[in-house]
């Protein structure tokens, strides 16, 4: 079978069709980790085939999340693992994650900044009770750090509405 790739700049139509001739099993398989660790979204979205290109495979991803009850869209954003967090430094991150993380900087730290980052992802997950999401492979360290100490400040209303917009986005 045809392994695909869905973070593409220009959406095919063959990958769509690629995509709607997989049965249930291979398209979880397949799309299963577009939310970290949450193939109950490919689950759902599996059922709005046929697709006409990969943007209506997002749409639907999207509309999925949209439509989750607030507590829904919290244990989705608590899929998410940290930033520059555990996960990374011991290098059990996705492949998709690790790639990202590293792009933005993420794996070339300093000491300073790691325990910076620690300390306001912990601060950030007391508050909110759910991590700092936001799309690693669209910014630096520098616009993630920022985001963070911004952030921290937002209501919890907020950070749930700017945490599944950058989950949206990371799809």
């Amino acid at each position: 079978m045809q392994v695909l790739s869905v973070k593409m700049a220009q959406p095919t139509t063959r990958q769509a069709e690629v995509l709607n001739k997989l049965n249930f099993e291979e398209f979880v398989e397949k799309l299963g980790n577009i939310v970290e660790k949450s193939p109950m979204v490919a689950a759902a979205v599996w059922s709005k085939r046929p697709f006409c290109s990969l943007q209506d495979v997002h749409k639907a991803i999207g509309d999925f999340i949209d439509g989750l009850p607030i507590y829904g869209k919290e244990g989705l954003l608590r899929c998410f693992p940290d930033l520059a967090g555990k996960l990374t430094r011991e290098g059990r991150l996705s492949a998709d994650s690790t790639g990202e993380q590293r792009s933005a900087g993420l794996f070339d730290l300093t000491t300073e900044e790691q325990t910076n980052i620690a300390r306001l992802n912990s601060r950030y997950k007391e508050k909110f009770g759910f991590r700092f999401v936001l799309c690693a492979r669209l910014n630096k360290k520098d616009a993630i750090l920022a985001g963070l100490k911004t952030r921290i400040n937002n209501s919890k209303d907020e950070e749930i509405k700017t945490g599944i917009g950058e989950a949206k986005k990371i799809c």
